[in-house]
């Protein structure tokens, strides 16, 4: 893949995950913060951003998700196949709940 093919897939990427985020957020704020690992102040950020905003923002070659699984622990419980998958699932859920959200720096 060369980089313009890449910039062109981030891009894509941002404008998906900008409108589903914007949707979540429109549709159950509560839900939506806890899902994508948001503020709130990000959150209302982005459930006000217009057409234009989004398309601008979601130009940027930089990717605008990240992972959240920052342990090794977490990625795991929700990549391994387990007989017990939906407690591996709900105790990932658990620990992902206790970390801190995303903040506007």
């Amino acid at each position: 893949m060369d980089t313009q093919q890449l910039v062109a897939e981030i891009k894509d990427m941002n404008m998906s995950y900008l409108l589903l985020a914007q949707q979540m957020i429109r549709a159950d704020k509560s839900m939506a913060v806890y899902r994508l690992g948001l503020s709130q102040e990000i959150a209302q950020l982005i459930e006000g951003l217009s057409a234009a905003q989004i398309i601008k923002l979601a130009g940027s070659p930089v990717m605008l998700t990240r992972f959240r699984f920052d342990d090794a622990v977490i990625l795991g419980m929700l990549t391994h196949d387990r007989k017990e998958r939906g407690q591996s699932h709900a105790h990932a859920a658990i620990l992902l709940a206790g970390q801190a959200l995303e903040e506007i720096r």
